[in-house]
Order: structure tokens, then C-alpha cells, then sequence
């Protein structure tokens, strides 16, 4: 990570969000570091030397790291200190079976419950992921994905399922990145997007389910990918 400090976090677009604290922004500068794989699993977080980056106390930090522990971010009880964690490779193809399910039970809900207004977001949505997909921006085509899926989870109407997507999502953004968000999948994504949108707006709920399953289930050649690269 670059070097920060607090100015440049005062200045920033998350500290401008209502009730923004600055353990909240370093939580977010951390996790984000985490996500995109600038701070990979093993690694320890050092207090001090984040709070010397940051140009910060050690208490907002204390607290930015409590707040990545309870997504399961970090281990708090380390030896070592505040450590990534690092998750074995059976638990994360568990988790990713987990994922497919909870995201297909999304697209079943929503293709009963989703509204007009949110159909048409949810084309202009993939209209967007289709023009970034001609790109190699990796972080914008991240971007753009994680706004598909939760304008589905959103539609679902289904509170404690959305809040449950999106914990697992945390937990495995670091691992999902590694598989999905690679320039050649990006067309790939984009028609298994095309398929889910056709089955939710002919509501057809069991189609729904299987397209976005299939689509969040690491299958073949991408688990033979993911494997290799998490060795």
C-alpha cells in the first residue's frame, strides 16, 4: 500500500458519507487493500506501522482491525499479531458452493418480486458490464459485477438472505478476484449475466435459480484455474 496520511484520508469520498468515522475509513482502506490482493492471506498487520502510514493514533486502527475481524478479514488471536486470514482450499470450495445457492436462491426470489424500476436497472446495469468487459480495467469490471448482483439481491426482498450474500461475498472477495475477475472471463461473465436476465424477466423461478447457480459455481476448467493459483 501507498503511503497515506490524514489529510489525504480527510479528503477522501468515503469520509464524506454521513457518520463516517476515521477507524471506519482506515476499515475501508484496509479491507479494499485486502480485497484487491495487495494484502494477501498470511500477512501480519502491523498497529504501529499502519498508524505511522496513516498518520494516525493506534486506536483508530485497534478499531479498524476489529472491524475486519468480525467480517472474518483477519484473525484476531494470532501469535503472530493481526494476521489475513488464509482459508484452506476445502473450506473455500465449500464456501463457493454455499455462494452458488445463496445467490441462486436471489435470482429465484427476484424473479417474482423484482419491479419494473428495478429490471430496468438492472439492464442498464449489464449494458455498463458489457462495455467494460471490452476493457482490461479490472477494477471497474469488478465494480460494475458487484452492482449486477446486488441489484438481484436487492430485488429478492429478503433482508437477512442479502445481508448473508453479502458477508460470504466479503469473506471470499479475496479468493472470487483471483478466479473471476481476470480480462479473458470477462466475456464469459457477460453472457452468463444474459442468461440470468432472460430467466428473471420471463419469471421463471426455477431457471433463475439453475442460471446463477451454474454461473457462481466453480465448475472445470476454472476450478483447475483457481486450484493452480491458489497453490
Amino acid at each position: 500500500m501507498k503511503k497515506r496520511g490524514v489529510a489525504a484520508l480527510a479528503q477522501s469520498a468515503v469520509l464524506k458519507q454521513s457518520g463516517e468515522t476515521l477507524a471506519d475509513v482506515l476499515h475501508r482502506e484496509l479491507e479494499q487493500a485486502i480485497l484487491k490482493g495487495d494484502i494477501k492471506p498470511g500477512d501480519r498487520l502491523d498497529e504501529h506501522e499502519i498508524a505511522q502510514r496513516y498518520g494516525v493514533s493506534r486506536t483508530p486502527v485497534r478499531e479498524a482491525f476489529r472491524l475486519l475481524g468480525a467480517n472474518d478479514l483477519v484473525d484476531l488471536r494470532s501469535r503472530q499479531g493481526v494476521v489475513v486470514r488464509k482459508v484452506g482450499i476445502n473450506t473455500v470450495l465449500e464456501m463457493f458452493q454455499v455462494m452458488a445457492e445463496l445467490e441462486g436462491l436471489c435470482a429465484r426470489l427476484a424473479s417474482r418480486r423484482m419491479t419494473p424500476a428495478q429490471e430496468a436497472e438492472m439492464r442498464r446495469i449489464h449494458e455498463r458490464l458489457t462495455e467494460s468487459a471490452t476493457g482490461s480495467d479490472v477494477d471497474e469490471f469488478h465494480q460494475v459485477n458487484i452492482d449486477f448482483h446486488a441489484i438481484i439481491h436487492d430485488s429478492a426482498r429478503n433482508a437477512f438472505l442479502a445481508q448473508e450474500v453479502g458477508r460470504l461475498r466479503a469473506r471470499m472477495a479475496p479468493y472470487l478476484r483471483r478466479v473471476t475477475y481476470k480480462p479473458h472471463r470477462f466475456q464469459t461473465t457477460v453472457a452468463e449475466h444474459e442468461t440470468i436476465i432472460v430467466a428473471i424477466c420471463a419469471h421463471d423461478a426455477e431457471k433463475a435459480h439453475a442460471t446463477m447457480r451454474l454461473h457462481v459455481s466453480l465448475l472445470g476448467d476454472d476450478l483447475a484455474d483457481f486450484i493452480a493459483a491458489y497453490e
